[in-house]
């Protein structure tokens, strides 16, 4: 009787081991589901700037600046996404879309920007700007900017200056973040070769709004 038993438990060790080779070889051959990738959505930008565009076109037809074009720059949006918009005021549309840096507030790295008017202190600072002349500066191609609020009035003495830079990449690389200037709104030298195509042929001063 004991015998028998031994030999049923036997059996079904082996049966088990069978059964179990069996399902995993079935399941190695099963094919693997490919990764599931999201497709970037494109982002409409246009709702977000509209009815600062159409406020600074007001403002321009009353001071005398571009009704053509205007900057707009979200510092809102992470610096990873496009958040200087060349905008046609008279198409209301918007031209072209680029990174931008904010300042590091003299910080090794700051991820959201923070606003300042005070001197040597790094910072973005928020407002309307008057977009002068045209200069050659430490990183090339270089654009005065004259602050016309309370809240960049110490922008030209700051050196506060539209720039191009080697490390603001062409195209959007959120959720990664772009470099950090001084205070200065830095674009790639791409960007900068489209807005300086619009600074240039302009009749009038170009505004920029930082918000």
């Amino acid at each position: 009787m004991r015998q028998l038993s031994l030999l049923l438990a036997f059996f079904s060790i082996l049966l088990f081991v069978y059964f179990y080779t069996a399902l995993r070889t079935v399941e190695k051959s099963k094919p693997v589901p490919p990764i599931k990738v999201k497709t970037p959505v494109a982002v409409d930008y246009k709702p977000m700037v509209q009815s600062r565009a159409q406020s600074l076109l007001a403002y321009a037809a009353e001071e005398g600046f571009s009704t053509d074009y205007c900057f707009l720059i979200d510092m809102s949006l992470p610096s990873g996404k496009n958040r200087f918009f060349i905008y046609d005021l008279k198409g209301d549309s918007i031209k072209a879309a680029g990174l931008v840096a904010h300042g590091s507030c003299n910080t090794t790295f700051l991820r959201k920007a923070k606003f300042s008017n005070t001197p040597n202190q790094g910072c973005s600072s928020s407002g309307r700007y008057k977009v002068g002349y045209k200069y050659k500066g430490r990183f090339g191609r270089a654009y005065k900017l004259h602050g016309l609020d309370s809240t960049n009035s110490n922008a030209f003495k700051r050196a506060v200056v539209l720039h191009g830079y080697e490390c603001i990449p062409d195209k959007e690389i959120y959720p990664l973040s772009a470099c950090n200037s001084l205070g200065c709104p830095m674009v790639s030298y791409s960007f900068l070769d489209q807005a300086a195509q619009v600074i240039d042929k302009a009749r009038r001063p170009v505004l920029l709004w930082i918000y």
